[in-house]
Formats: structure tokens, C-alpha cells, sequence
């Protein structure tokens, strides 16, 4: 008798193992697949950053905080660039509050009941900016160069200018 009881706990002992083995088996299987798909999808979206990061290289090229030459002509002048190009960005913006139909700098009047406001400006270097406007209905772009006088009156000046033909 305990020689049949033996046997059967061995029986059930080797059962019980082999169950284990072919569990720890597929759940080790399982978890190699994971690991795989999180690895193909980590080099995908690594190649899309890449993409990305190239893009908005691109895209940021004409900037001015990236163009180190415009900036250390600025320096050299003896100007805190920072400071500077918020004022210049600054002067812009404030010419949107102007009285009457005529923007400052805007060669259009408004074809609505609302103003011409120039909406974001992007300096590119030390001379040249390019903006855009509207006035909620009607959209355009204008080029604009700027100096610094001697007096540090930042002077702008009109160069090209389009607006949007409107889409019915």
C-alpha cells in the first residue's frame, strides 16, 4: 500500500511539474513577445522623434533665436538681445491699438466691421521680419525690415505685402 502511494505521489509530483515547466514556459514565451513588440515599437517611434526633431530644425531655421550670427551682431552692439527682440516683437503688436481705419504698417483697411491686426511675427534675423494679419475675416502676410536708429527708436519699413484672396 505505501508503495502505491508512492507511486501515485510521484505520479502527481511529476504531473505537477510538468505542469509548471509548460506554464513558466508560455508565460516566459509571452513576456519575449512583449519585449519584441515594445522594441519594434520603440525604434518606430524613435525614428518618428527623429523625424520630428528634423522637421522643427527646418521649420525654425529662419529664426533669429537660432541665428547666431544676428544675435552677435546685436551683442557686439552692445544690446541685450533678449530684451531686444521682445521690443521688437513689442513695437509690432502695439501698433495694433491705432485709431481710424489705416493700420500703421498694414497697407489694407479692413473689410469687416472688426481692425487689421497683425496676429504673430517671426523675426528672422537682424533686419528682416515677417508677419501676418487679419481682421477675422480676411488674412495676409507682410515682409518688413527693421533698424535701430541712433537714438535706439526701432524703425520699421514696409517691403512686400499680400493678403489671402477670400474662399467661398
Amino acid at each position: 500500500m505505501k508503495s502505491k502511494l508512492f507511486m501515485y505521489l510521484f505520479i502527481f509530483s511529476a504531473l505537477l511539474i510538468i505542469f509548471q515547466y509548460v506554464n513558466s514556459k508560455n508565460i516566459i514565451d509571452k513576456y519575449e513577445n512583449d519585449i519584441d513588440s515594445f522594441k519594434t515599437e520603440i525604434a518606430e517611434q524613435e525614428k518618428t522623434i527623429e523625424a520630428l526633431e528634423e522637421q522643427n530644425f527646418e521649420l525654425n531655421y529662419f529664426n533669429i533665436d537660432r541665428n547666431d550670427n544676428a544675435l552677435d551682431y546685436f551683442v557686439a552692439q552692445g544690446y541685450n538681445t533678449e530684451q531686444l527682440i521682445n521690443a521688437i516683437k513689442e513695437g509690432l503688436y502695439n501698433m495694433n491699438d491705432y485709431e481710424g481705419d489705416d493700420h500703421p504698417i498694414v497697407p489694407f483697411v479692413s473689410m469687416t466691421d472688426s481692425k487689421l491686426l497683425i496676429n504673430k511675427v517671426r523675426i528672422l534675423n537682424h533686419r528682416w521680419i515677417v508677419a501676418n494679419f487679419t481682421d477675422g475675416e480676411y488674412w495676409g502676410e507682410i515682409f518688413i525690415t527693421y533698424e535701430i536708429d541712433e537714438n535706439n527708436d526701432l524703425k520699421y519699413k514696409l517691403v512686400e505685402y499680400f493678403m489671402y484672396p477670400k474662399v467661398a
